[in-house]
């Protein structure tokens, strides 16, 4: 028995099924878990001191790869001083104005400790904001665990199969509508039924939760021009693509700008944090400035936000990491698709920048339908084979492959000669 079996014949018996989140769970792909001892660069080691490439970067968020030494000197400096006060600090500021400084729509920025609380705060402020109740998600994107937002919701619950949540009352959702992704014709559909009614449109801008569903050209820009035609708050839950795609974002990357923005643990180089933000008019509505109230002790901790500026600096400061991560992306992405086409295997392969998702259906997948039609037993077998040839990626077919700037040409083509041997077998 490996050790990562003996941990998580532990782990059951004290947390509900031996993990702390859904989404670090292996039973869609007939395993269980590993578990990490440590990381550095492209790189985890498991418990039985096993060297993987990872794919997962803690859910995107370590972008400059595991373990940056810049990072780990920027903890460790601001940790010497104390690890939480629960009170004002200079260093929140210093981010706060980092970003407002530097993302064209954030005028006013609150950081809290999560992406799910980020969306959830953002989306009581566009409510507060707009007086209106309604607001508009799409089926497969995830935005947190909040009640609301438990709805036809992707990432984890695809994986469960859990369409919603047991513990959410009705009530909690009445107000929740469901579009489709790439279809703007059910979101009019919805403003027309609901005239009046609705406060936001919150919507990853790339699909990330679902697998990767990229924007139909248009798409994005449809929703920004529904929601000044009708008066409501377009969020976009840039958890995963914000500091990603391009240091701006999908919006800078796409062209668009939302009213809200919503971003995770990239702001933390991994650390727990999360922050909303966007017009000055809808965020001066959140107190003590304004009437919407959203608090939380944690908020802007010192060590955090550390970790974060000095990763968001590094980020700024060198623009040629993105160049790097959209090259690293192509030949891994245009070279698993290339594999595919010679091996005359069937699978969609959806990629943009330093995200990708190999679906295994034939069908181009543009929407929640038709990420759900993949063969999940197709890839179980699939993961099972990278996993034990050392390549560490998300077990569940609705989530994302991630890169970073530790993504090396070694890596990629020790990844796609795994890869084609797995084709070939």
């Amino acid at each position: 028995m490996s050790r990562s079996d003996d941990l998580f014949n532990r782990a059951v018996k004290v947390i509900p099924g031996g993990v702390n989140s859904p989404v670090r769970a292996y039973g869609s792909v007939g395993m269980t878990p590993r578990f990490v001892e440590g990381a550095t660069g492209p790189y985890i080691f498991d418990a039985d001191s096993k060297k993987y490439i990872d794919y997962i970067c803690s859910w995107g968020p370590m972008i400059l790869g595991h373990n940056n030494q810049d990072i780990l000197k920027a903890v460790i400096r601001k940790a010497e001083s104390g690890l939480s006060f629960g009170a004002a600090t200079e260093i929140e500021v210093e981010m706060a104005e980092f970003i407002c400084e530097n993302i064209p729509s954030v005028e006013m920025i609150r950081m809290v400790n999560s992406g799910t609380e980020a969306v959830m705060s953002a989306i009581r402020a566009a409510r507060g904001y707009t007086g209106k109740n309604k607001i508009i998600k799409f089926a497969g994107c995830y935005h947190g665990h909040s009640d609301a937002l438990l709805v036809k919701a992707g990432s984890g619950v695809m994986t469960a199969g859990v369409p919603d949540s047991a513990g959410v009352p009705a009530g909690c959702t009445q107000d929740t509508l469901t579009a489709v992704y790439n279809d703007l014709e059910s979101v009019k559909a919805l403003f027309e039924e609901f005239s009046g009614e609705i406060a936001a449109v919150i919507v990853e801008p790339v699909a990330a939760n679902m697998g990767v569903v990229l924007p139909a050209p248009g798409f994005l820009k449809g929703l920004r021009d529904i929601c000044t035609q009708e008066g409501s708050v377009l969020i976009f839950d840039e958890v995963i693509t914000g500091f990603r795609l391009a240091f701006g974002g999908a919006q800078e990357y796409f062209g668009v700008q939302a009213d809200l923005v919503t971003y995770g643990k990239i702001i933390g180089a991994g650390m727990p944090v999360g922050a909303y933000g966007g017009k000055r008019e809808i965020m001066e509505m959140v107190a003590p400035a304004g009437n919407v109230y959203q608090a939380g002790t944690l908020s802007g901790n010192p060590v955090a936000m550390a970790a974060g500026i000095t990763q968001l600096k590094i980020l700024k400061e060198h623009p040629e990491i993105y160049t790097h991560m959209e090259e690293t992306g192509k030949a891994l992405f245009g070279g698993m698709e290339r594999l595919l086409k010679e091996t005359g295997k069937p699978w969609t392969m959806n990629s943009i920048g330093s995200l990708g998702c190999l679906f295994f259906t034939s069908k181009k997948v543009e929407n929640y339908e038709d990420a759900k039609a993949s063969d999940t037993k197709a890839f179980a077998e699939y993961f099972q084979y990278m996993l034990e040839h050392g390549v560490h990626l998300a077990p569940s077919q609705f989530e994302a492959i991630f890169l970073s700037n530790a993504h090396t040409e070694e890596t990629t083509q020790e990844t796609l000669r795994i890869f084609e041997q797995f084709l070939r077998r």
